[in-house]
């Protein structure tokens, strides 16, 4: 429940960003008239988002405990894993820039398409925010199933989802009609520290599964076994797992992987403050 909370209060908080950028930019340079487009371009991407997702969780969902669903379930662990690292970084890199780019984009949209061309941005822009939910939704509700969860566990798990998007509302309704101030690179940072970690516990799943298969035979054994004091299946380690990525019986090659991983996010992190504060001082 807190994976699927903490993923859509982050992603409705930027997609907030997004459509109070477009609104704005209408309003200051006079184009009202396009945001009836905005919020079309809006709502597409979110029935898009929601259908799609719905029709490849039950057509997988047909086939559970087959050999395919194991296959199809790594690579969503696998694509999730990458999305989610990718746009904690794209966000900690691009984030005082979003604003110029999204109006840029808007007045090339303006200029060049007129209305379709703006509902189109404002699906695209909103869109990747869905795909990425999506992925991820899908990628929780597929390692849950491995731990034998209920049709309750799973109805809490779009709980979580549903409360972060309102309480991403929220915040953006205090921020941009309030005119509440609130630490967004702080906001952004914390969010992509949990995220970065359930990628990590995401690609242990995935390495899981690969081993399951058989397509990976080395670092087999497990390291311990902890079930006899925090269960996968307990609720408080459906939590840790779904956060920390734990796993009452890792195997080597997880905890490898996991380590390497971790590792590589924060020399990246690391790499990107420096460059950071080089352009800052020049």
């Amino acid at each position: 429940m807190l994976a699927t909370f903490i993923i859509f209060l982050r992603e409705g908080i930027e997609a907030s960003l997004i459509i109070s950028i477009l609104l704005t930019y209408l309003g200051k340079t006079g184009q009202e008239r396009y945001r009836r487009d905005v919020f079309i371009g809006v709502a597409s991407a979110i029935a898009l988002t929601i259908v799609g997702g719905s029709i490849l969780y039950l057509s997988v969902s047909t086939y559970s405990g087959s050999r395919f669903q194991t296959i199809f379930e790594t690579m969503t662990f696998f694509v999730a894993a990458v999305f989610l690292t990718m746009m904690t970084i794209w966000m900690q890199r691009h984030a005082r820039g979003l604003r110029g780019e999204l109006t840029q984009q808007s007045e090339v949209a303006i200029t060049k398409g007129g209305r379709f061309s703006m509902g189109l941005l404002a699906f695209q822009s909103v869109g990747r925010e869905g795909l990425e939910t999506m992925v991820f939704t899908l990628a929780i509700l597929f390692a849950n199933s491995h731990q034998a969860a209920t049709p309750l566990q799973n109805r809490f798990l779009l709980l979580g989802g549903v409360l972060g998007l309102a309480v991403a509302i929220g915040l953006a309704f205090a921020m941009f009609k309030l005119g509440t101030k609130i630490n967004l690179g702080l906001f952004f940072k914390v969010l992509g520290t949990f995220l970065i970690l359930c990628a990590a516990g995401l690609i242990a799943d995935a390495v899981e599964n690969l081993q399951r298969l058989g397509w990976v035979s080395i670092g087999n054994h497990a390291l311990w076994n902890t079930s006899g004091i925090i269960s996968e299946h307990s609720n408080l380690g459906d939590v840790l797992h779904q956060l920390l990525g734990y796993a009452e019986r890792p195997t080597v090659l997880q905890a490898i992987i996991y380590s390497l991983y971790l590792v590589a996010c924060v020399v990246a992190y690391r790499r990107f403050a420096v460059v950071r504060k080089a352009t800052k001082s020049a």
